[in-house]
């Protein structure tokens, strides 16, 4: 990946309605036999290509966990390099149990040097605007200093439970604050994902099963809608990025991986 030449802020409606509607055309069930590529939810095909070029690191919680399965074979198949920094039960960078996330983070910055670094927002981003504008900035810087650039990205809009019901505030907070950090740094981009979600909280979307039944994660279906929206935006970010179709990704079997669960 290169420099940017097109602002994410003037692809992102068009593309991601385009890229809902490509991958129900070519997903259908998403079914498919369980991956033997040496990675959880990666299987090996012919036409997937040796990472080339810079990398792309994916942070997040257990909902980027489930999306990072779909991403790291288109990612495989467009021939280029994919890190999961993913981490179930964690993964934030600001709010409970953050520090964990910036002791890893170091190792990983390495991984993604030159390349992109992806955080999508995750459901325990809590604290004050302030405690989440300094972890955002710093992200950024640390992003900055290993050449490389960031994309923040918006979270599932969630149907909340008790566990949750209290901190609604503080994850629109998170939205607000991400983006006026991009607004504000040169290395980073805020990318709206509602043209995949929508602004919130639906089961189904075109007749297809997108969310948990818990209200908070994704099924194969929304990771295929968001991994095509993302790999949109990537190519409307950097033009050098091949994309591939989305036929070669989209039924090699990840869907079947048991990271996915409240699917039925």
């Amino acid at each position: 990946m290169t420099s940017r030449t097109t602002s994410a802020k003037t692809v992102l409606t068009a593309a991601g309605l385009a890229a809902s509607a490509l991958v129900l055309a070519a997903c259908g069930t998403l079914t498919g036999d369980s991956g033997e590529g040496g990675q959880q939810g990666w299987t090996e095909s012919q036409s997937a290509s040796e990472p080339e070029g810079s990398p792309m690191l994916f942070l997040g919680d257990s909902v980027g966990a489930q999306q990072a399965v779909a991403l790291r074979q288109a990612m495989a198949e467009s021939g280029a390099d994919f890190v999961d920094g993913t981490s179930t039960g964690g993964g934030n960078l600001v709010g409970p149990n953050a520090d964990a996330a910036w002791e890893d983070l170091p190792q990983r910055m390495q991984e993604a040097g030159g390349g992109v670094v992806v955080y999508q927002l995750t459901s325990y981003d809590w604290g004050t605007p302030e405690e989440q504008e300094e972890a955002y900035s710093d992200l950024a810087e640390a992003v900055s200093d290993v050449d490389a650039e960031l994309l923040l990205v918006s979270m599932p809009p969630i149907e909340p439970d008790d566990f949750y019901e209290d901190h609604m505030d503080e994850l629109a907070s998170a939205h607000e604050i991400a983006r006026s950090v991009a607004e504000g740094h040169e290395v980073v981009e805020y990318l709206d994902a509602s043209a995949v979600w929508g602004e919130k909280y639906s089961r189904e979307r075109e007749g297809e099963v997108d969310r948990s039944e818990d209200g908070i994660h994704v099924c194969p279906q929304g990771a295929a809608r968001f991994t095509s929206w993302l790999m949109e935006e990537l190519t409307g970010l950097y033009p050098d990025f091949k994309l591939a179709d989305v036929e070669d990704w989209a039924n090699n079997g990840w869907a079947e991986d048991d990271v996915f669960f409240g699917c039925k």
